[in-house]
C-alpha cells in the first residue's frame, strides 16, 4: 500500500526544453552541431544541387560548428575531433553534406551504420569521459539520431 503523505519528485532530465531551446546545466554546449563535410567513396550520387534536400523540421543551425572545449590545438587531437570526425560520414550519407564536386549523396543503411558506431564508442569510453565529452557525445548522438528518423521518414 502507497502512503498518502509521500511525494514523488520527477526531474526533466533532457538536454532541451520543450520549445527547443538548450537547458542551463548544458549551455557550455552551444546550440550547434558538428559541421559534417569529409568526401566517401561509396555512396548513391544524386544529380548537383545548390542546396540539400531537407525537411522544414531541420534548422540550419542545428549543422553549424560546435565550440569544442578541450584541449587547446597545439596539444594534438582531442575526443571532441574523434567524435567529430566519426560523425562526418554520417552526414553525409544522411544527404546534408555536399561531396567535394558538388554533388550530394545520400544511403540511410551506411548512415545507421555510422552512428551505431559513434553509440559503441559511447558505450565503451562509459565512465572514462569527462562531463562535458560525455554531453558532447549524446548530444552528437541525439542530434544524428533525430536526422536519421526525419529522413527515413
Amino acid at each position: 500500500m502507497a502512503s498518502q503523505g509521500k511525494e514523488i519528485k520527477i526531474t526533466d532530465k533532457r538536454m532541451f526544453t520543450p520549445t527547443g531551446e538548450l537547458r542551463e546545466e548544458y549551455r557550455f554546449l552551444g546550440e550547434k552541431s558538428t559541421p559534417p563535410a569529409a568526401p566517401v567513396a561509396t555512396a548513391t550520387l544524386l544529380e548537383p544541387s545548390p542546396e540539400p534536400p531537407r525537411l522544414e523540421a531541420a534548422r540550419d543551425e542545428d549543422y553549424a560548428d560546435f565550440d569544442f572545449p578541450g584541449a587547446p590545438p597545439e596539444l594534438g587531437p582531442s575526443f571532441f575531433d574523434l567524435a567529430a570526425m566519426l560523425a562526418e560520414p554520417a552526414a553525409i550519407y544522411l544527404g546534408d553534406a555536399p561531396l567535394p564536386d558538388g554533388q550530394w549523396a545520400e544511403n540511410l543503411e551506411m548512415a545507421q551504420l555510422h552512428i551505431d558506431l559513434l553509440d559503441v564508442l559511447r558505450q565503451k569510453s562509459a565512465g572514462n569521459l569527462t562531463a562535458q565529452e560525455s554531453a558532447f557525445l549524446e548530444d552528437l548522438l541525439y542530434r544524428l539520431r533525430v536526422r536519421y528518423v526525419q529522413k527515413r521518414g
